[in-house]
């Protein structure tokens, strides 16, 4: 699977449920995005295929060591930018909505300058 936006959003969705849950299925995940289970099983398809995850006999996913990168990074991502967008002023809600489509499309050095500026 090409790594995109949606993939990317669905890695750190696997990674979020599995700090808060003991097993992530697919139907966690299509009810946390609030997606149809269909589609959560071809983005699942795809993202084994991509050996992003791994899926047990039982349905239980876990990230692979490429797919938990992937979604820390763009957990780090939404994190950091949430925070700085709330800092600035914006409500939380939008801060964090924001954060979701700027995390995706923000090169590594821009991340990286951004985040040694609000650091200092």
């Amino acid at each position: 699977m090409k790594r995109n936006e949606s993939s990317e959003n669905y890695l750190e969705t696997i990674l979020l449920l599995s700090k808060s849950h003991p097993v992530v299925r697919s139907v966690d995940i299509a009810e946390e995005l609030g997606f149809k289970k269909s589609s959560v099983s071809v983005a699942m398809k795809n993202l084994r295929e991509s050996e992003h995850i791994v899926v047990s006999k039982e349905g239980f996913i876990t990230l692979t060591e490429s797919g938990r990168d992937i979604a820390e990074m763009i957990y780090e991502r939404h994190e950091l930018l949430s925070q700085w967008l709330t800092s600035l002023g914006v409500p939380p809600e939008i801060a964090s909505e924001d954060a979701c489509r700027i995390e995706h499309d923000l090169s590594p050095e821009s991340f990286e300058a951004l985040k040694k500026h609000i650091h200092s």
